[in-house]
């Protein structure tokens, strides 16, 4: 059986209100989402409308803020987040000064219903080869648009290099295919930087945005999903979310490598997945670049969500941390850095693609900063984004002096 225990939910909406942007009306709630017992935020949790594409994310501190088209202010908002027991309320009948209180589940699996009959639990890397088997079911297999925000920071040493945020759209073909997306290029609203080292000029990636589409571990079929030889699983638990039950999945390929899978209990979906790899003993899992790069450390995250019976990316992340040589064979350390890129999807497009807007803009030969468009105070006043945390604040004054 499934064994639940309580704990609380607390989420305190600071206001909402409607406001006309342009010729676009809008109406806006904006919170912070606490863990009641821990007064401890919750970091990157779903608000979105009920069976509606449209969506945000909380930041590190459980901060949002959410532009919800006028005419669907009536609309339920759901508010989602690993761990705990969905929300669902009225999106007008937020006011100031509301807090909420839920029950989330805490689980243990004891038995698991497969086909509907009780049998005995099945073992971690089944599951995951599972999962693998029911990609083609789970996530599209048709043309769809994704829209969305990045986020990145670069930081050398100790000091912030660039803060970067943009807004984008993305044209996928279905999950058979493994092609990257097509990319365009919505918008810049933050592009600051400092002196970098002088060894960015000649490296190869330019573009931020690549590192993102490339690391596809559904699409292109690679790290930990596939239960390759060599990886090693165990069930860690059961995890509540979306309103639905997950599988937790450790895994562990030694000595550089290690993950965490979400598999729907039901569907067999990924529905989140986390790899790590790390430098052992100074020594890495890949060789040095021949232009003096090596990387110590990698974790990558992709969160998705359900959307008409399918899956679809809903969140990403990517840090890194290199060490930098002055040559393939150099011992001569001219500096470590540290990238982090963040994607956050705010709408998906599966229905009349055809006539879906779309251009095709991005030169991926180019870095963000030199495709950078004017700033446009309107478009940006109601996109949704995740709000930045008092650190990313911080970092962003510090850039601009």
């Amino acid at each position: 059986m499934i064994r639940t225990s309580t704990f609380y939910l607390s989420i305190l909406f600071v206001f909402s209100s409607s406001f006309i942007f342009g010729q676009k009306a809008v109406f806006t709630i904006k919170g912070q989402l606490l863990d009641s017992e821990s007064k401890q935020p919750i970091p990157f949790a779903s608000i979105y409308l009920k069976d509606k594409p449209i969506g945000t994310t909380t930041n590190t501190e459980g901060y949002f803020i959410f532009h919800i088209p006028d005419k669907l202010k009536t609309t339920v908002v759901v508010v989602s987040a690993m761990g705990y027991t969905s929300i669902e309320r009225k999106s007008i009948s937020f006011s100031r000064d509301t807090e909420l209180s839920l029950a989330p589940q805490i689980n243990q699996l004891d038995e698991v219903l497969v086909g509907g009959r009780a049998t005995k639990v099945l073992k971690a890397k089944e599951i995951v080869k599972k999962a693998y088997k029911n990609i083609a079911v789970n996530y599209p297999m048709e043309p769809y648009f994704l829209e969305g925000f990045v986020r990145d920071l670069q930081k050398e040493n100790e000091t912030y290099v660039e803060y970067l945020e943009c807004a984008i759209k993305f044209k996928y073909q279905g999950v058979q295919v493994k092609k990257e997306p097509e990319v365009e290029l919505l918008g810049v609203r933050t592009n600051s930087f400092s002196q970098r080292h002088p060894w960015n000029e000649n490296s190869e990636r330019k573009n931020s945005i690549i590192d993102l589409i490339e690391d596809d571990f559904i699409r292109f079929d690679y790290g930990p999903i596939l239960g390759k030889k060599g990886w090693k699983y165990e069930i860690a638990g059961i995890e509540s979310y979306d309103n639905r039950l997950v599988y937790k999945i450790s895994g562990m390929d030694e000595p550089f490598q290690k993950a965490v899978l979400y598999i729907d209990t039901e569907t067999f979906a990924f529905v989140r997945v986390e790899l790590t790899r790390e430098a052992k003993n100074g020594t890495s899992w890949q060789r040095r670049f021949t232009n003096g790069a090596q990387q110590m450390f990698y974790n990558v995250i992709f969160e998705y969500q359900e959307y008409k019976g399918k899956f679809y990316l809903k969140y990403q992340k990517e840090e890194d941390i290199w060490r930098i040589y002055e040559g393939q064979d150099s011992n001569l350390l001219l500096f470590t850095k540290y990238p982090k890129k963040e994607l956050f999807i705010n709408n998906i497009i599966v229905d009349n693609v055809d006539n879906y807007r779309f251009l095709r803009n991005m030169d991926i030969n180019s870095s963000i900063e030199n495709q950078t468009k004017n700033f446009d105070a309107e478009f940006w006043a109601t996109y949704n984004v995740p709000r930045r945390t008092a650190a990313q604040s911080q970092i962003l004054r510090e850039l601009k002096k």
